[in-house]
């Protein structure tokens, strides 16, 4: 990849690269020379304090513009970049550096750097902290990377730069990517040149148009995610777009309406809290602009079909849906900034069905895609003209993908990664005597050979009668509730299957106010009778079709959104069962007793 940029640089020279806004909202571009200029600096500066052809350096920060350059100083001199996440703690953060071997990493703000330099003293490997941010007093070991810049260009070799370029083989190093270590510590997922790159082919194999189109994209899952890092990153440089950093998930929606993206990687969770921003303000509208918007949605999934197979509509319903469009959607996708957008990419989690349907249905193809960290990550995808919702696409090229006698899905292709970081057990463990690495997904393909995820072989619940339980499947279909914002399902090792629930309380609220419910706060209102009734009712539609022993029996509602800050997600927004069963534990005994 470092080489990819060099040739960008080469052919786009002045054009952007990416854009950052600054404290005072303002958005700059920087150039494609500008960040070629500071990798070489950067490159100079590292290789001045001795870091060799495959030392570790890690990356301790938020998006922003200077984890590119930090990235691409780093693998133009053929060391490997460790990736952490800007939510790690300090002990978490001790416990990567110190299992990578890291000798240098970079902080993106004060409180980054504090964590680290809070656990150095454990840390015998790491000779230095860069931090990104300047610095009002020096603090012993920490560089800014202003300084380090300035340093690198008073001692440029730009031929030495491009010896070390050219000594990276394929089969050397690039990244590790530290699992989430929810089953322990975490495993440091090796990946290399040639794993990355052939991810990078496979992906622009199934989105052509990407290529010199100089799309525009916003960056906000974290770097340190394989997602945002070969789709919204490495992908990116490859087809020359243009990045735009935004401030924060929290300003997400106020950046998309000024970068207007034509592409987006996202999980599904952003794309769950513009849905429920959007009926949240629909239940508050007077009933015939209600009766619009229901009309609406109706038109919209009826043109899914038309989305997810790249037709044209005609007749009536073409006549019928541009009106509808002309009414409704655009003025939506003018709201969400989303007026300008080809497509947005998915990963990391399922797609509840409603958000899905309600985005195709406004001409805007989301493509759900399946991979994991050790896979560069993609495996399968949907793509532009070949979309069926409720699965997670084809494998992409040269990848071959099969289900195991248990229902485990298997992966051998040029993405999957050398292994894991000193663990040759886990190393070996992780793949089949053959050579197929072994996901921990359970799935299966359909007639058109789509594959779909039925469960994780870890977060299979097997109940007191032994009855092997997915609970994926039971989240999902009762995701399609308009109600429900976000819901775990747990009964291990229990006689029947219950649900943590939190409700979608823009929706819930309008509904209690129409019913004759009246409620002091959250807490009061998901513990009245007619909320209980109304979401026991929901509950057995959305599950109807489920046998006995997968019927919800109990539940639970909550009053409070699961978050990130709060420990609940992860980040990229998946619920982590462990801690939620831990966290709930007194409320999900109370549904057994």
């Amino acid at each position: 990849m470092a080489a990819v940029f060099q040739n960008r640089a080469r052919e786009h020279g002045d054009k952007a690269c990416v854009a950052y806004r600054n404290d005072a909202g303002q958005w700059f571009d920087v150039s494609w020379n500008r960040m070629n200029e500071m990798v070489h600096n950067l490159a100079y500066y590292l290789m001045g304090k001795g870091i060799q052809h495959g030392d570790k350096v890690a990356v301790f920060s938020p998006n922003r513009y200077e984890w590119w350059v930090a990235d691409l100083a780093i693998l133009s001199i053929g060391a490997v970049n460790i990736p952490i996440y800007a939510t790690n703690t300090a002990e978490e953060v001790r416990y990567i550096l110190d299992n990578a071997d890291s000798r240098i990493c970079f902080a993106g703000t004060h409180a980054h750097m504090e964590k680290v330099v809070a656990v150095r003293d454990r840390l015998p490997m790491l000779m230095e902290i860069v931090l990104f941010n300047d610095l009002e007093q020096p603090v012993d070991g920490v560089a800014t990377l202003p300084e380090a810049i300035r340093q690198g260009g008073a001692q440029a070799d730009a031929a030495l730069f491009d010896r070390r370029l050219a000594a990276i083989k394929p089969e050397d190093l690039c990244t590790f990517i530290y699992t989430s270590g929810t089953t322990g510590d975490p495993k440091g997922v090796m990946l290399s040149h040639h794993n990355i790159i052939s991810n990078v082919h496979q992906f622009n194999a199934y989105f052509p148009e990407m290529v010199n189109r100089f799309h525009k994209a916003p960056s906000f899952l974290p770097l340190s995610h394989a997602v945002e890092r070969t789709a919204a990153y490495y992908c990116q440089v490859y087809c020359a777009n243009k990045i735009h950093f935004v401030k924060s998930i929290e300003t997400l929606l106020e950046d998309l309406r000024t970068i207007h993206p034509s592409i987006m990687a996202s999980v599904p969770r952003v794309l769950e809290k513009m849905y429920e921003a959007i009926t949240a303000k629909v239940a508050q509208a007077p009933p015939l602009k209600q009766k619009l918007f229901a009309w609406a949605l109706d038109v919209g999934r009826r043109n899914v079909p038309y989305v997810c197979k790249g037709k044209a509509r005609t007749g009536l319903f073409a006549i019928e849906y541009a009106l509808a469009n002309k009414l409704i959607f655009s003025k939506l996708k003018s709201v969400l900034g989303l007026d300008q957008i080809y497509f947005i990419g998915l990963g990391a989690a399922p797609m509840p069905r409603k958000v899905l349907e309600f985005f195709l249905g406004m001409d805007i193809p989301c493509c759900d895609a399946y991979g994991l960290s050790e896979t560069s990550p993609m495996v399968t995808c949907n793509y532009v003209g070949h979309i069926q919702p409720g699965t997670i696409g084809m494998p992409v090229i040269d990848t071959e993908v099969k289900i195991s006698e248990e229902g485990e899905i298997l992966v051998k292709g040029p993405q999957v990664m050398v292994g894991y970081y000193k663990n040759e057990a886990a190393t070996k463990e992780a793949f089949t005597p053959d050579g197929f690495l072994k996901t921990g997904d359970l799935g299966e393909f359909d007639a058109e050979g789509n594959l779909r995820i039925t469960g994780r072989i870890k977060e299979l619940i097997i109940t007191s009668g032994g009855k092997n339980i997915s609970p994926q499947n039971i989240e999902n279909s009762l995701m399609f509730s308009p109600y429900i914002n976000q819901l775990s399902v747990v009964g291990e090792g229990k006689k029947f299957i219950s649900a943590l629930i939190i409700p979608a309380f823009e929706v819930l609220e309008p509904w209690a106010k129409e019913n004759g419910v009246t409620f002091a706060d959250r807490s009061e209102l998901v513990k009245h009778a007619k909320v209980q009734a109304l979401f026991e009712q929901q509950i057995k539609a959305f599950t109807k079709d489920f046998g006995q022993v997968e019927q919800v029996k109990k539940f639970t509602l909550l009053d409070r959104e699961w978050l990130q800050e709060t420990g609940e997600l992860t980040p990229t927004l998946k619920v982590k069962r462990r801690v939620i069963a831990v966290k709930y534990a007194h409320a999900i005994e109370k549904m057994y007793s």
